[in-house]
């Protein structure tokens, strides 16, 4: 008998293909692998497409389809690049998973964290971007209802978002754990909304404003250099600060301006703009809490 006509028992089969005897009986159980004859006394006889087909069973079971997929693709009901590409998305997502798995695990190692803080920030972190989106879109909605914020402020708020990246670090699945909590704290909260009614009544009665978000970041970013290099705010370079910010802001009242800025320093409120910055890859802002009440010393004169 040549090898082309040659029938092959389920142990001829294991010792060339070195798959278990007792898979190869499975595969054949469940269809996969229909035996092509029988020996007089009932063992199944496989030739050799069948060994070509166990081949390509193994192939496909390696690169983890299961077995209802395998029977499609043996039976020509569907393709390996369609089932592929649908298993390449089930394993992006799994890695995923994983990896935001080992950054919680990191986390709880580098915190020392108890049970707990555990089950809360494994719930935390498995939430997908439009689950942390959502959070912080109802968030913002309750603290400005039946609220005008200010354009520029509003659209500021509303357009940064938490987006985890898909292999966080520690650092970033801390943040997110500590953003959630900070967002959902009735204090906070209170502070927040506080700070948005206060500003829609200076906008109603037509207060100055610290100008575009740029400015403020490089007004602070140069308030923070002088805090390092321990220059006074009643210095010159104090004065000539102060002078520009109220030219900007279109403010009359030095006082006037630095309540202003002093009433949103608040240390909850810079940490929440950290933490996002964390999660983000943002670089770090400009300047601080120091920087600001810098600032406000400075207009005070």
């Amino acid at each position: 008998m040549d090898f082309v006509s040659r029938a092959f028992t389920i142990g001829e089969l294991a010792r060339r293909t070195g798959l278990p005897v007792k898979t190869i009986r499975f595969y054949s159980d469940e269809g996969l692998l229909p035996p092509t004859d029988r020996t007089p006394s009932g063992y199944r006889l496989y030739d050799t497409r069948s060994l070509a087909r166990l081949e390509l069973i193994r192939t496909l079971r390696e690169l983890g389809l299961g077995l209802t997929d395998v029977a499609l693709v043996l039976a020509e009901e569907t393709t390996v690049p369609l089932l592929a590409a649908r298993h390449i998305e089930a394993l992006d997502e799994q890695i995923r998973r994983l990896r935001l798995r080992r950054a919680v695990l990191r986390a709880v190692v580098k915190r020392k964290s108890e049970l707990e803080e555990v089950k809360l920030m494994n719930e935390l972190a498995s939430m997908s971007d439009e689950e942390r989106v959502r959070l912080v879109d109802e968030f913002w909605s309750e603290m400005s209802e039946g609220i005008e914020l200010d354009p520029e402020f509003a659209a500021r708020v509303h357009g940064a978002k938490p987006t985890l990246p898909d292999d966080p670090t520690p650092e970033q699945v801390q943040a997110w754990v500590e953003f959630a909590e900070l967002i959902q704290d009735p204090e906070f909260r209170r502070l927040v909304r506080g700070m948005s009614e206060r500003r829609s009544a200076e906008l109603a009665e037509g207060a100055g404003s610290l100008g575009r978000q740029e400015n403020w970041f490089e007004w602070s970013a140069r308030a923070q250099q002088y805090v390092d290099a321990g220059v006074a705010p009643s210095s010159e370079q104090g004065r000539a600060l102060a002078e520009e910010m109220l030219a900007a802001s279109g403010a009359t009242d030095r006082r006037e301006l630095a309540d202003q800025i002093s009433a949103y320093t608040d240390v909850r409120a810079e940490r929440y703009w950290q933490l996002l910055g964390i999660m983000n890859g943002w670089p770090p802002f400009p300047g601080g809490i120091a920087a600001a009440e810098w600032i406000s010393v400075a207009l005070r004169g």
